[in-house]
């Protein structure tokens, strides 16, 4: 399944301008992006994020 970024930072309870902040600083470089240049997590990038934020 596919999450957007609402359901990412819902899932995770993190903002959406961290998620955002983490990917400008390269720290998600994994994550997908739809035709319309949207980013697209899946539950493996849910769990790489949670490692993340434990960092």
């Amino acid at each position: 399944m596919a999450y957007t970024i609402g359901q990412a930072s819902a899932k995770l309870n993190i903002s959406i301008d961290t998620i955002r902040y983490y990917d400008k600083q390269g720290l998600l470089p994994f994550v997908s992006r739809t035709k319309n240049g949207r980013r697209s997590f899946t539950e493996n990038d849910l769990h790489l994020m949670r490692t993340i934020i434990c960092l």
